[in-house]
């Protein structure tokens, strides 16, 4: 099988009967293999999500033609849907283009750099932007842009135009923030046609503010964790992805904290970024759906 020739289809709508015959049928009658189907009913909400993998290297009409076909079959079950090809008609890669936000913290930036040197990360990673140089020594090792935009209270929204600025300039399509320490305004957000994806521990709302494992070990934390959601208008709110944990104990000092909560970051961020790029998170008011 040429991974070239693949495609994925992501929908969601009320549930009600029909739904999966529907698309098996219209992907089918065009000539598209299905490889892999996944779907997940909430019940509360009576909503119905789906996510089909499917070969399009033997189809019996066109990528346009089917394309008409899913959208009528989405119009008549009022459909959200998102279709996307590994590949495109000219032979161009479709991959998703990516940057990178960071400040002096390296543990997740190295961590992704690393998987995506590996090829753990199905995407093109062009930019990498950060409001202290620090860092940069790191972009250059690994050979990926690196942009310095310094920001602070007296010129922070014109620094967020020009990160804007190169975000249009490097066409990204989703922005990780690898701890990030600024937080984006909703102008920003606003602005920003992408995805956004951002990691912190997972204590909040307790032990908010700096120094928050000094706090956890002042109060004996059994547990702690990692928070990996998209950003939104909502401090660190936004629809979660992925997240873990990691036992402590009494004998554990803060820098054993520190360790633990780093660790788990880098690898609930990697998580997280990894199902996006592989087309495998469905959004829906303050919840998602994550595919496995």
């Amino acid at each position: 099988m040429d991974p070239s020739t693949l495609a994925t289809l992501l929908i969601s709508c009320a549930d009600r009967r029909g739904l999966v015959a529907g698309l098996a049928q219209v992907l089918s009658g065009h000539g598209a293999n299905i490889l892999d189907s996944d779907q997940h009913t909430d019940r509360d909400a009576a909503q119905f999500f789906q996510r089909i993998v499917f070969d399009v290297a033997e189809l019996n009409t066109d990528r346009g033609t089917l394309e008409r076909a899913i959208a009528e079959v989405a119009k008549r079950f009022s459909m959200s849907y998102q279709l996307a090809y590994r590949q495109g008609v000219d032979g161009q890669s479709n991959k998703k283009r990516m940057a990178i936000f960071v400040s002096k913290y390296d543990h997740c930036l190295y961590d992704l750099l690393l998987r995506h040197q590996m090829g753990e990360l199905d995407c093109e990673l062009v930019l990498i932007i950060s409001n202290h140089p620090d860092l940069e020594k790191v972009a250059r090792q690994f050979e990926v842009p690196f942009k310095l935009q310094p920001m602070g209270k007296d010129n922070k929204p014109e620094a967020e135009q020009r990160e804007l600025e190169l975000l249009q300039e490097f066409r990204i399509d989703v922005v990780v923030l690898a701890r990030y320490m600024q937080i984006l305004s909703n102008d920003f957000l606003r602005a920003f046609s992408g995805d956004i994806i951002n990691i912190h521990h997972s204590f909040l709302p307790a032990f908010i503010g700096g120094r928050p494992y000094h706090q956890a070990h002042e109060r004996g934390v059994k547990l702690i964790g990692a928070t990996a959601h998209y950003a939104t208008a909502n401090l660190d709110e936004g629809p979660i992805i992925e997240q873990d944990v990691v036992r402590c104990s009494h004998r554990d000092e803060v820098t054993d904290l520190i360790r633990k909560g780093r660790d788990l970051e880098k690898l609930v961020l990697a998580r997280a970024v990894r199902s996006h790029l592989d087309d495998r998170v469905l959004r829906y008011g303050s919840k998602t759906v994550v595919f496995d």
